[in-house]
């Protein structure tokens, strides 16, 4: 035990393991399927690990397939998820003893790269305050506007405690069989899930950098300058595509007011870099917007957040290499600052990896299955990177296909965190360096 703690990418996959099979275990069990019986083991390992992994994909239909015990279940899962099991096991401990050990510091640092260690105590007490808070607000909004709409007021509150939880922890489910798409006119629920979708997704270094200095952007750190950049630019892109490609289509924009039309080309921007809900029918969506959504999941959010993908800076460090490359610089820099040749190999190999990952995956998936590759594709990238969103085709995979989804879901989720905090703890300086040769690239 002893060596686990002192190997926090050791103990971040066992960890989320262990709540996985507990997850699963409660979800086989009679109280929680609304039929007769209990769930079978893949439906309900599929389930927990999509739920533990903030990822969304369903096999079956969340609204109608399990019983408010097991809608209750699923949320306490993605809320573990999405918050993090080192984060929430450090802060049980920090709420009973006021004090944390090294090695506890450490396994926590793993969730939230980026922060120093004395920080993690108050860091920690941070996320909770702003997890509860974003939550609560956007849970009452929700209820508000639901109860409006004609619910019933104690069906509006769980209804909107769900979705709400679900947004800040980009976990992508739904209790609404049709996740988001009765609300396609409501600007209201969309906007309220939007904000949540993105305040979870920026990750904790940011939301605790942005606490620290809000209006002093000149304090903020290279990792948040870069995040914040990212999203600023990500989003109104993936919002531009989607209103090129589907403003005229009838079967998603189409029919929709222009002010609607934005307002659901800026949520599904959102929710393609991990926020797994949709307002549109995403079965309907042009092959032009599907490869824009593909690259949308596969960056994915902010680091050490509940966003998935290889995350924004990873991918702006990688442009910027191709940038800093062709100009002929040698360095790699951004905001004043010069990036380090350890972060950029970091980048590289999380890029690749998954890069990797994903093509062995859509050809074991393509052996399984004969559905049309782009949803496959679809489907993978989106299991991977967490994202949740589907072209419906989840439940329809065989049985083999479908644990191969779940692999990919957990792999997705502590993947990235292992292998950044692997590599970070066997870096060290070679004692020689081997004489220097230009091999032909290109």
């Amino acid at each position: 035990m002893h060596d686990l703690w002192s190997h926090p990418a050791r103990l971040v996959p066992l960890a989320f393991l262990v709540v996985i099979a507990v997850g699963t275990a409660g979800l086989m069990l009679p109280a929680a399927r609304a039929g007769e019986g209990s769930a079978p083991f893949v439906i309900a390992l599929f389930t927990a690990t999509s739920a533990v992994s903030v990822t969304g994909l369903a096999v079956v239909d969340t609204a109608t397939y399990w019983t408010g015990f097991g809608q209750a279940l699923i949320l306490v899962l993605f809320q573990i998820g999405g918050f993090g099991i080192m984060s929430t096991a450090t802060l049980l401990a920090l709420l009973v003893s006021r004090r944390l050990s090294l090695s506890r510091q450490l396994v926590v640092q793993a969730e939230t790269r980026g922060i120093a260690l004395g920080d993690v105590t108050s860091v920690l007490r941070f996320v909770l305050l702003t997890t509860l808070a974003v939550q609560t607000a956007t849970a009452l909004i929700l209820a508000v506007r639901l109860n409006k709409e004609g619910m019933g007021p104690a069906d509006a509150l769980w209804h909107g405690t769900f979705h709400a939880v679900a947004a800040f922890t980009n976990a992508g489910f739904s209790t609404f069989s049709d996740s988001m798409m009765f609300f396609a006119r409501d600007w209201v629920v969309l906007g309220a899930i939007f904000v949540a979708v993105v305040l979870g997704g920026l990750g904790l270094p940011v939301l605790h950098d942005l606490r620290r200095s809000m209006l002093r952007p000149r304090s903020w750190s290279l990792h948040t300058k870069l995040t914040l950049a990212g999203t600023a630019f990500l989003l109104p892109a993936g919002c531009a595509a989607t209103l090129v490609y589907e403003w005229s289509n009838p079967g998603t924009l189409g029919p929709l007011e222009p002010f609607h039309k934005v307002v659901n080309a800026m949520f599904h921007s959102a929710m393609a870099r991990s926020g797994g809900l949709n307002a549109i029918d995403l079965g309907n969506l042009t092959q032009g917007n599907m490869l824009v959504t593909y690259a949308l999941m596969a960056i994915g959010g902010g680091s050490a957040g509940t966003a998935g993908g290889i995350k924004v800076t990873t991918f702006l460090i990688l442009g910027l290499a191709v940038w800093s490359e062709v100009r002929g610089q040698p360095d790699i820099t951004a905001f004043g600052r010069r990036i380090s040749s350890t972060v950029q190999r970091e980048a590289l190999t999380i890029a690749l990896i998954a890069i990797l990952v994903i093509g062995l995956s859509v050809l074991a998936i393509r052996a399984l299955s004969d559905l049309p590759l782009r949803h496959l594709v679809f489907e993978v990238i989106s299991a991977f990177a967490n994202v949740g969103l589907s072209m419906g085709i989840t439940g329809d995979l065989p049985p083999a296909a479908q644990v191969l989804l779940s692999v990919l879901m957990f792999v997705g989720r502590v993947g990235t965190i292992t292998v950044a905090t692997a590599l970070a703890l066997r870096g060290r300086k070679a004692a020689f360096r081997y004489p220097e040769e230009r091999p032909i690239v290109g």
